[in-house]
């Protein structure tokens, strides 16, 4: 499975971005979708994550302004962004792993097996 992280930019605070996750290769529908942050000189934590039946789950800083959704038929996930804050400002990375329906939504970064390249986003105060 390859995945194509899009969508970045420089944004002011209070903006809304859409990042979108292309993927190739193997089957869409059976993948956990997921997307991860990592700011300078931090770790890279996890933001949002989408089952294949479309259950989602939220990092408590980007709960409410964040929204994460699937497109089986296009092979993609996207993160809407909306309020960004400077804090938000790191790079995004989109990741994947096989799924069953009952998988549980993993949030540690070693629990997932396919990365995209990342995309950047600068939100500026």
């Amino acid at each position: 499975v390859q995945l194509q992280a899009s969508g970045g930019g420089l944004v002011q605070a209070g903006d809304s971005l859409r990042l979108s996750c292309a993927a190739s290769g193997g089957t869409f529908s059976r993948l956990m979708m997921g997307w991860f942050r990592q700011a300078p000189g931090k770790e890279r934590e996890f933001v949002a994550a989408i089952t294949r039946s479309g259950g989602t789950s939220y990092a408590d800083s980007v709960k409410a302004r964040f929204t994460i959704s699937r497109d089986n038929a296009k092979k993609t996930a996207d993160l809407q962004m909306n309020t960004l804050k400077p804090e938000d400002t790191a790079v995004y990375y989109c990741a994947a792993i096989p799924a069953i329906l009952t998988t549980p939504i993993y949030k540690e970064v070693n629990d997932w097996t396919y990365w995209g390249q990342g995309t950047q986003v600068t939100v500026s105060s």
